[in-house]
């Protein structure tokens, strides 16, 4: 069994974006874009994919990846993570979303060390440079101790606040203070990862939309540490059109 392995959740249905891990961008499934990007960035890691269909399983295993076939139901790719990890069994896991093609080798290896640490779960953030960004709902917010470490909070909302300006902020001011976007990269610990569709769902979780909420809620710590490469999580069919562009 591996100390450590990468597990991709794949889920067919998407309500944004039907079956967009199978959408055919230059030609090739946005799954098989996001597969060979992990092999090339961390080759060193065992890799692994859960599927929920056998329509996912047929492109991974024809070009010689691993898929595991998992649940329909679950209600999150945690869950999904976890029941794949029971096949895995890997002390520490790392789990890449199957929608994020543009992930690096310097992501992945920051998870891998930060999870080796005491946290029982860990993930990533990258600064802000816009406050139209900033304000936006849908761009999920982190704020964690000075110089890295636990995270305090996830938030939908602005946060920091900006108090003396009302909350009215520019990008200047965005640049200028610790503003933090939370990004869907995470490590696990086992244990963690076993134990969390067991968790009391959290009062913050349920109001915000953050399952992650549920692990500070119910007394975990969660590692951050901040990458500043560039990422294009692929939610809609014209983040399809952004990540064939930027492929040229």
């Amino acid at each position: 069994m591996p100390k450590i392995a990468i597990i991709v959740p794949c889920r067919l249905e998407s309500t944004r974006f039907p079956r967009k891990l199978l959408h055919a961008i230059k030609g090739k499934p946005l799954l098989l874009w996001v597969a060979e990007r992990i092999r090339r960035e961390a080759p060193e890691f065992p890799l692994y994919f859960a599927v929920d269909d056998a329509l996912l399983a047929a492109p991974l295993e024809a070009a010689g990846f691993g898929a595991i076939l998992t649940e329909v139901q679950h209600q999150s790719g945690t869950d999904r993570l976890a029941e794949a990890n029971r096949t895995v069994k890997a002390e520490y896991v790392i789990n890449v979303q199957a929608d994020e093609p543009l992930v690096t080798g310097e992501q992945i290896r920051t998870l891998a060390r930060l999870i080796a640490g005491p946290a029982a779960m860990a993930t990533l953030a990258t600064p802000f440079a816009t406050a139209a960004d900033f304000t936006n709902p849908n761009q999920v917010k982190v704020v964690f101790a000075p110089g890295g470490g636990r995270a305090l909070y996830f938030s939908r909302s602005p946060m920091p606040y900006a108090r003396d300006r009302a909350g009215q902020v520019d990008d200047a001011w965005v640049k200028a203070n610790p503003c933090f976007k939370h990004l869907g990269l995470y490590a696990y610990k086992a244990a963690l990862l076993e134990s969390f569709a067991r968790l009391p769902l959290g009062r913050y979780e349920q109001l915000e939309k953050l399952e992650q909420l549920r692990v500070l809620e119910n007394g975990h710590d969660i590692a951050v540490d901040v990458t500043d490469a560039p990422t294009i999580g692929v939610d809609t069919p014209e983040d399809a059109v952004k990540f064939e562009a930027w492929l040229g």
